[in-house]
């Protein structure tokens, strides 16, 4: 793949184009330019189709690996037109650390380490694979921004009690004319277009809704729409289920019909390191740190994360530090805050309470 972008600088090709070429599936070649341009070897410059084009470090990519090129009666397509240019990896170095990766959001996410990869890398290859992956920790761990960064066509479905079946897969729903047409639901969307889909929260999605999902997850890949004239929809190459889970969320309950079905779970926690890499406050890392071991310890309930982390330097840098910490304080459940009040206080030597409103002024 990385020989037909170095033969065709400056072009831009589809997945499906590149697949048509190689002869392979849309979802492993979908895959395997994600995997290109996490290394640098390739740049994304199109979200709707997907599009790919050669960076200057594609041809070395082509020599390193023996790849077919396009025969005589395999022409290369005709180069589209230019769109406006999705945000940019930065190129790492050839065997060097893993760059950061710009989510939709166009925050960056910086790679960690799972099973001697890159966490992005190490998910894309399980989806290649067809391995459902489970990544369970708590709010704020950053397992939603780890799913976007290596999935770029990702679909997410944002799971509550509340979530149905017609969520899912689609309902009736009235047209401009006054009449009713059927909307697809994001997992026939995925499925039609072979995109990975996340369930956020699933352990909060009724049993009985989850089941509406299990068929598109097992040998057969394919679910029957029962609201649209038991509609059958097949799975096309590509699609793929990722779930998150949050354990000491109430409500959320992981049953043995859902975790089967994911052969992989992986614990994700926060990354303190990265929090000290950011330039957030040592002191409000250290107490991180120390409220998680004790969290661990059964000691206190709840610690900080690294979105709880990157939000205090933010109030800091705009109310100062000391409002920063009080606010801390005041984020933490109510039975844990006398512990994190205790503790910031010692950190700090000086007595903290919960941010308030003080006197008129």
């Amino acid at each position: 793949m990385a020989k037909i972008l170095a033969d065709h600088a400056g072009s831009m090709f589809t997945v499906t184009e590149l697949a048509k070429m190689l002869g392979h599936s849309g979802g492993a070649v979908g895959n395997a330019c994600d995997t290109l341009v996490c290394r640098g070897e390739a740049e994304r410059a199109g979200s709707n189709p997907r599009m790919y084009r050669a960076t200057s470090q594609t041809a070395a990519a082509a020599q390193a690996t023996a790849v077919s090129a396009p025969g005589p009666s395999q022409p290369a397509p005709v180069p589209r037109s230019r769109p406006t240019p999705q945000p940019a990896t930065a190129a790492p170095p050839p065997g060097g650390r893993p760059q950061p990766i710009t989510r939709p959001n166009g925050q960056q996410y910086h790679p960690r380490a799972l099973a001697q990869l890159p966490d992005v890398e190490a998910l894309r290859r399980l989806r290649e694979a067809g391995v459902a992956v489970l990544l369970y920790g708590p709010p704020g761990t950053g397992k939603t921004s780890l799913i976007e960064a290596a999935f770029p066509d990702l679909i997410t479905v944002a799971g509550d009690g509340d979530t149905t079946v017609g969520d899912l897969i689609g309902e009736y729903t009235q047209d401009a004319s006054g009449g009713y047409e059927f909307v697809y639901g994001p997992l026939v969307t995925a499925m039609q277009e072979g995109r990975a889909l996340l369930l956020d929260d699933a352990t909060l999605i009724s049993p009985k809704v989850l089941a509406a999902l299990y068929p598109a997850m097992d040998g057969r890949r394919q679910i029957q729409v029962k609201a649209h004239k038991g509609e059958a929809i097949t799975a096309t190459d590509g699609f793929y289920v990722i779930a998150g889970h949050n354990p000491g969320v109430h409500g959320a309950v992981l049953t043995e019909a859902l975790a089967s079905r994911f052969s992989v779970q992986i614990q994700v926690g926060s990354d303190y390191d990265l929090a000290a890499s950011l330039k957030i406050n040592r002191t409000a890392v250290r107490v991180a740190r120390h409220l998680a071991t004790g969290q661990q310890a059964g000691e206190v309930g709840w610690a900080p994360q690294l979105r709880e982390l990157i939000a205090f330097q933010k109030i800091a840098d705009v109310l100062g530090t000391e409002a920063a910490f009080a606010n801390l304080v005041g984020v933490a459940p109510l039975e844990d805050r006398d512990v994190v009040a205790e503790i910031v206080t010692k950190a700090l030597g000086r007595p903290v309470t919960a941010l308030a409103l003080g006197r008129q002024l």
